[in-house]
């Protein structure tokens, strides 16, 4: 497979940056760590180009120019609110015959304690392996076509085929598969409610099969152990084989009606009407509201056009977990006491914040910038900070804020979630 067809972002059919040549541990260093002890202090520099900022020594201008506000904060940054970042293009991938992996958990994150994110791709009628796991897993389809399974534990099984923007959702220790069809297999994002959960650390049918006494299999199977004699012998993970039949084939084969799951895993998210347009752009949230299945992971797509933001808001529930699909944003994080940190995001990237802690995402590029927000909740959660002001008795905001009468009408009243540029 080329680097150009692994480089695809999915949605919204935008090319990623190209990967530039920078190790996990200085990327990490420099960006997540933000050196605690000089960001404990206030950040008093006068302006940007003040010559205390300066530096005569050497950079990595690649690493720099994406991340301009991590390089020259804001003066309005401020103390430490941990790692908010990190680049799933600057970790380790899992390349086998059929497609590949790569993750960003709390090893790499280690201030997401809640959620952890798996990027895969598997090839025209390659497999992810029949397994199950000790996490939630939730997906969205980045690119192409594939076909999912999951049994619950009556016996009744659930088969379906996705493509771009679709979602699905497989409850913990629920044994599933994944498929990937034509023309050119897919590419999907998982997200998992633990945070130091790992791809590699899955219940595989093959190793299963690999460390059980053959004579243990034959009793359990019925079958002599000569049928048993090509069983796989070490984990098989991601494989290549044959293209499956039809999809109604598929439920035939397996028993039809009879044995139909009664809850849906999949959810055409591709193809619903926004929860909220603005003409700064638009949210699209599907919880286990609209997505009964998907009982412990809420999630937002957010689309932003140039110039505009993700309005000031926190989140009561739950921390946030993002994925950037599209474009370039930049976004601040404050927590107490007085604390701030604003950093860049850019196509691949992944951004935290903590429970309850306030922040905005800006729209940095020309194009729309593109985003998840996903939560280890049952319920999407957000306050704005707009719609409190506008909520509350003039006086009080005007004493502690200083705003005229006129001022705080301006104020939108209603939460906009996507506010457009000026």
């Amino acid at each position: 497979m080329s680097d150009e067809k692994r480089d695809k972002v999915g949605l919204g059919g935008l090319s990623r940056r190209n990967m530039f040549g920078i190790s996990s541990t200085l990327a990490t260093a420099a960006l997540a760590g933000v050196a605690a002890s000089a960001q404990q202090r206030p950040n008093t520099r006068k302006a940007e180009g003040d010559r205390s900022a300066s530096n005569p020594g050497p950079e990595n201008k690649a690493l720099l120019n994406e991340n301009p506000n991590s390089n020259m904060p804001p003066s309005t940054d401020h103390g430490d609110v941990g790692a908010i970042w990190f680049s799933f293009d600057l970790t380790h991938k899992r390349i086998q015959e059929g497609g590949w992996t790569h993750q960003v958990t709390q090893r790499e994150l280690p201030s997401s304690k809640d959620i952890a994110g798996v990027n895969m791709r598997i090839t025209a009628g390659s497999f992810r392996e029949l397994h199950w796991h000790t996490a939630d897993e939730w997906s969205i389809m980045l690119d192409g076509n594939a076909r999912v399974t999951v049994l619950n534990p009556d016996g009744t099984i659930f088969i379906d085929d996705v493509g771009k923007g679709d979602l699905w959702y497989f409850p913990a220790g629920f044994p599933h598969s994944i498929q990937g069809l034509g023309p050119d297999g897919c590419e999907f994002l998982l997200v998992f409610n633990e945070g130091l959960f790992s791809e590699d650390n899955t219940f595989l049918l093959s190793e299963w099969m690999a460390h059980t006494p053959g004579s243990v299999l034959s009793k359990n199977f019925g079958l002599d152990k000569t049928a048993l004699a090509k069983l796989p012998t070490d984990s098989m993970y991601i494989f290549p084989a044959d293209l499956p039949k039809s999809l109604e084939q598929d439920k035939k084969a397996v028993g039809g009606q009879s044995v139909r799951s009664p809850i849906q895993y999949t959810f055409k998210m591709s193809s619903m009407a926004p929860t909220k347009r603005t003409a700064g752009g638009d949210v699209r949230i599907v919880d286990s509201h609209n997505f009964p299945a998907s009982q412990n992971i809420a999630a937002a797509m957010v689309t932003v056009k140039p110039g505009g933001m993700r309005e000031m808001h926190w989140h009561p529930n739950a921390s946030e977990w993002q994925y950037y699909m599209a474009g370039k944003g930049r976004m601040t994080v404050f927590m107490p006491v007085g604390s701030a940190r604003t950093q860049d995001f850019n196509a691949n990237d992944v951004g935290f914040v903590p429970a309850v802690s306030g922040h905005y995402i800006e729209n940095t590029g020309n194009t729309d910038l593109v985003f998840l927000e996903m939560f280890k909740a049952h319920e999407f959660m957000d306050v704005s900070l707009n719609n409190w002001i506008r909520h509350l008795p003039p006086e009080m905001v005007t004493s502690h804020l200083g705003l005229d009468a006129t001022a705080i009408k301006s104020i939108p009243a209603e939460k906009m979630l996507v506010i457009a540029g000026s």
